[in-house]
């Protein structure tokens, strides 16, 4: 039987909300720690911040699938589920905000990461049961998502660091003056995140029934999906996937710090990285013409050179302000032409009977493995470049290194990356 739909409005309701949880705190996260406590911030190591935003939230995105799994397909309603997780996340994160220690914060990130890389799953469950033609309408739906990381992001340094607000060129075209103590607030984003993600709990709770899809795992699926990347082409992408989820991984991780020393202030920092989000939206939208003209090893290796050439430009702090913020559109050709072609690359390219469980190997693989050994790297390359003295040293030899690793990736690809015909049914063998 299937659920009766949701208007498309609801829908997208609850996809600004869920984003916006998440844009509201993580942009500004890294400043937040790395910034000395004189200043307001917590002072934390960056090996430190590379086990809390790295490590911690790895546990989340490999959890996720199964508890996802386990909670939409066999215990409870998708909705009532999303519900549960956010009223405990939401809590989690108002928590965090007051804490000061490594370890508190290491271990409740971790908590907090495991109840909301969850949502994100079940968030796509409870769309997809609802619209009408999943693909005319899903993406319609998504797209509220990436809007609302863009309006979190913008309200939270209007509402909580600054006053006297006036119009300015750079996103998001509103700027005034810090007040005093801006980076200590930033420690107001948690709350922030938090009252949103109780306000979308409750919201949850008033979504059509989702009820559980029992039953619809293949026992062996996962075992099966597993093996088809242990042969090329997919193993090829799972390497190459495994390498840009790493330095994607390391933009969270440095962004926010690299912003502030080319002089942004602590309220400019968070708006000036939606600017990728804006690009994010115009390249997905055109993301289809471009498969449809190009075959995927070009695409991909066209994301792969779009890290090259942006972390290159940020090896360059004493560029412009304005030329280092608005290479940021690049953010858009990265997601779309690697993380969102490759996500599709794997369904096209995998029998329809074990789709959803090699999706979710190559999503613990991205979004598990990547922030390991993104927060792991971040940490060393940070202390490797770092010079006693010499404020902001470590950044040009950071980003450097990032960009090589990218245009690494782009000749991987299209070395050895040949696209695989795509499978029809379930009867298809690979």
């Amino acid at each position: 039987m299937t659920s009766p739909r949701a208007p498309l409005g609801r829908l997208s309701l609850m996809m600004f909300l869920e984003y916006a949880v998440w844009g509201a705190w993580l942009p500004v996260a890294a400043r937040f720690l790395s910034a000395p406590a004189e200043s307001g911030g917590l002072g934390f190591s960056p090996g430190q911040i590379g086990m809390i935003l790295g490590v911690a939230a790895s546990a989340g995105a490999i959890l996720a699938p199964f508890i996802a799994g386990q909670l939409a397909d066999r215990l409870m309603n998708a909705e009532r589920a999303l519900a549960g997780l956010l009223l405990l996340g939401g809590t989690v994160n108002w928590m965090l905000a007051s804490q000061t220690s490594y370890s508190a914060w290491l271990w409740l990130s971790i908590v907090y990461s495991v109840l909301f890389m969850p949502t994100l799953a079940l968030t796509n469950s409870v769309a997809f049961a609802h619209v009408g033609d999943a693909g005319r309408d899903f993406p319609r739906v998504r797209v509220w998502g990436t809007i609302g990381w863009i309006a979190a992001s913008w309200a939270f340094p209007m509402i909580y660091l600054q006053k006297d607000l006036a119009p300015q060129a750079m996103p998001p075209f509103l700027s005034g003056t810090e007040v005093e103590g801006a980076t200590a607030r930033l420690a107001e984003a948690l709350r922030f995140s938090g009252l949103l993600s109780l306000l979308l709990g409750l919201y949850c709770l008033s979504l059509p029934a989702t009820p559980p899809r029992r039953g619809a795992a293949e026992s062996l699926a996962f075992a099966k999906a597993f093996a088809l990347f242990l042969r090329p082409p997919l193993a090829w992408l799972l390497l190459a996937g495994l390498a840009v989820a790493s330095i994607h991984q390391i933009y969270f991780l440095q962004a926010g710090p690299y912003l502030s020393f080319i002089g942004l202030k602590d309220s400019e920092i968070g708006p000036a990285m939606t600017v990728g989000q804006f690009s994010e939206i115009a390249i997905i939208a055109g993301l289809g013409l471009l498969l449809a003209r190009l075959p995927f090893r070009i695409v991909l290796s066209l994301g792969a050179l779009a890290y090259f050439v942006r972390y290159w430009i940020w090896s360059h702090p004493d560029w412009p302000i304005s030329v280092l913020v608005a290479s940021q559109v690049l953010h858009g050709v990265c997601y779309a032409c690697f993380f969102a072609t490759a996500y599709i690359y794997v369904d096209r390219s995998v029998p329809r009977d074990v789709r959803h469980s090699a999706q979710t190997v190559f999503g613990i693989v991205m979004l598990g493995g990547g922030p390991v050994i993104g927060g792991q790297l971040s940490g060393y390359l940070a202390q490797r470049f770092a010079e006693p003295g010499v404020p902001g040293a470590e950044f040009a030899p950071l980003w450097s290194t990032l960009s090589w690793a990218g245009l690494a990736v782009a000749v991987l690809l299209l070395a050895v990356f040949r696209d695989a015909p795509a499978h029809g049914d379930s009867s298809d063998r690979p």
